[in-house]
C-alpha cells in the first residue's frame, strides 16, 4: 500500500489505549448475523476494564431481535470511536463471543456499566431481575486506530 495513504489510516493503539478508549467512551455498535443475516445496533456498554464488555438489552420489541441474533451469533463484533473537533479520531474494535450474563453475575455487569456506559444514571431504574436481560462479550480480539493528536 502507497505511503500517501499512512496519514488516513493511522497508527495502531497499543492495549493501554485501546483500554483508555472502551473505559472512555460509553456507547458504539454492536455488530451480531443469523444465518448470513448481519445486524449492527447503537448501544451504551460498561466495559471492565480487562476482557469483557455489557449491554443492557432495554426496550425490547415483540420480534426480540437484538435478542435473537445475539443467541444465535458465534461471534459478535463492537466498534467504538470518537472524532476530535479538529479531525482527529481514535477507534478500537473488539470481537469474542457473546452471552447472556447470570443472575450471579448482575453486579459486576452493573458496576462496569455504572462506571461507562452512555447515560448511566438512567441504568439505576433497571432493577435487579430474576433474569436480567444484560449480555456480556468476552473479547478474545481487539485493535485500535487513531489519526492525529490525542
Amino acid at each position: 500500500m502507497s505511503s500517501d495513504y499512512q496519514p488516513l489510516l493511522g497508527t495502531e493503539l497499543d492495549e493501554s489505549d485501546i483500554d483508555e478508549v472502551l473505559t472512555e467512551r460509553g456507547v458504539g455498535v454492536l455488530s451480531m448475523a443469523a444465518d448470513g443475516v448481519p445486524y449492527g445496533v447503537p448501544l451504551s456498554f460498561g466495559y471492565d476494564g480487562d476482557d469483557t464488555l455489557y449491554f443492557v438489552f432495554l426496550g425490547a420489541t415483540t420480534e426480540l431481535r437484538k435478542e435473537t441474533y445475539a443467541e444465535q451469533a458465534d461471534i459478535a463484533s463492537f466498534t467504538t470511536f470518537d472524532v476530535g473537533p479538529d479531525g482527529s479520531w481514535r477507534s478500537v474494535i473488539v470481537a469474542g463471543p457473546l452471552d447472556r450474563i447470570e443472575i450471579k453475575e448482575w453486579d459486576t455487569a452493573r458496576e462496569s456499566l455504572a462506571d461507562n456506559a452512555y447515560q448511566s444514571n438512567l441504568l439505576s431504574e433497571y432493577e435487579l431481575q430474576e433474569n436480567p436481560n444484560v449480555w456480556a462479550l468476552e473479547t478474545e480480539e481487539r485493535s485500535g486506530r487513531a489519526v492525529g493528536q490525542r
